[in-house]
């Protein structure tokens, strides 16, 4: 898939508020309680769970993703984070990020069919789908395809060995060669943390206020 430079201007979906708020926000809402999904018994999974959450068709959400990238033949291990907004409308999405990847401020649109990526440093790119578009900008990689579904606290169509905790909740997922782990706020039924890791190093931790 190839990624090309556009004029095109996409047209926002209305879903966030402005992202000063989701850094007000986010900043009170750090300290997460971790669940011990350790000492739960676990379930794996089979087809579609009718206890589970359904996929949220639409959702509004702030908070912060930190990504951490391997070390390569000419730097170290690398990271960068940044607070977010994102907003959800079946497939479609817009994400705004702010202190992003060492580009500045930074939207993310997907209409379903074309990613699009505004930063000052890169203008404008295209490509077919999302994760192409964000390694190309920034070198980071993160399973944002699957993310909507994650959010949901539920399997992507694609994941494998789903496990669910004594609470029917999801609590661990793998999907190709990402492995996410889900924690959850007491008794919530929707995560409050989601980190994903793939064997070569790379890392993402996003922390969500619903």
């Amino acid at each position: 898939m190839s990624v090309s430079i556009t004029s095109y201007k996409p047209n926002k979906l209305a879903l966030f508020t402005a992202i000063t708020a989701a850094m007000v926000i986010t900043s009170g809402c750090q300290s997460l309680k971790t669940a011990n999904a350790t000492n739960q018994p676990t379930t794996t999974v089979q087809g579609q769970n009718a206890d589970q959450p359904k996929k949220l068709e639409s959702f509004n959400i702030t908070g912060k993703i930190g990504v951490t990238t391997p070390a390569n033949d000419t730097s170290g291990t690398q990271g960068g984070s940044a607070f977010y907004a994102w907003g959800q409308e079946n497939d479609r999405f817009a994400i705004e990020l702010i202190g992003a990847l060492g580009i500045g401020k930074t939207n993310i649109e997907y209409n379903g069919q074309t990613a699009t990526l505004v930063s000052e440093k890169t203008g404008t790119l295209t490509a077919d789908d999302p994760e192409e578009l964000l390694q190309k900008a920034t070198g980071w990689q993160a399973p944002i395809s699957q993310m909507p579904y994650w959010i949901s606290g539920r399997p992507a169509p694609s994941d494998s060995a789903p496990q669910l905790d004594a609470q029917n909740r999801l609590i661990s997922s793998v999907n190709g060669d990402w492995s996410a782990s889900f924690t959850y706020k007491g008794n919530d039924k929707l995560p409050s943390k989601i980190s994903a890791v793939q064997p070569q190093g790379n890392k993402v931790v996003m922390t969500i206020n619903h």
